[in-house]
């Protein structure tokens, strides 16, 4: 596996900005097990009055949400689509992304980069975060 830096980056004053503005935010392979990060960092992001929505395969609930199987599914607006997934999905998750018209920000967690796919998603004016878990960087801003 060949791992990438991240060239295409939001500053941390976009950071701030995206947590002062964001409200709903899809967990896309948020994973109904209590012991992987997805669910600490959704549950921490619920905790602190984000509307989280759950996006994975199976499960009908996570953390007392409804469950997705894609971000197409969701009915209503996306402020910000924060990725639990292999870098090579992101390509996908970016179309994806652009394609609703209503997502703001696309936020790889930490370890995760897709520079090819972040470069298209601020193409498209999306804010763009890669290798940051948000809930540390809540936390940060937050204390």
């Amino acid at each position: 596996m060949e791992c990438e830096f991240p060239t295409v980056n939001a500053s941390n004053d976009e950071i701030r900005s995206i947590f002062a503005s964001v409200k709903t935010i899809a967990i896309l392979g948020l994973s109904p097990d209590v012991t992987k990060d997805s669910y600490r960092v959704a549950e921490y992001l619920k905790n602190v009055g984000y509307i989280i929505i759950p996006v994975y395969p199976k499960e009908d609930m996570i953390l007392g949400e409804k469950v997705y199987r894609s971000i197409e599914e969701i009915p209503f607006a996306i402020d910000m689509v924060n990725i639990f997934r292999k870098p090579d999905a992101l390509d996908t998750i970016a179309d994806a992304c652009i394609a609703r018209g209503d997502v703001k920000v696309f936020w790889a967690q930490k370890g995760i980069v897709n520079n090819k796919a972040a470069e298209k998603a601020k193409k498209s004016g999306l804010y763009v975060v890669q290798n940051h878990c948000s809930m540390v960087e809540h936390r940060l801003i937050n204390g």
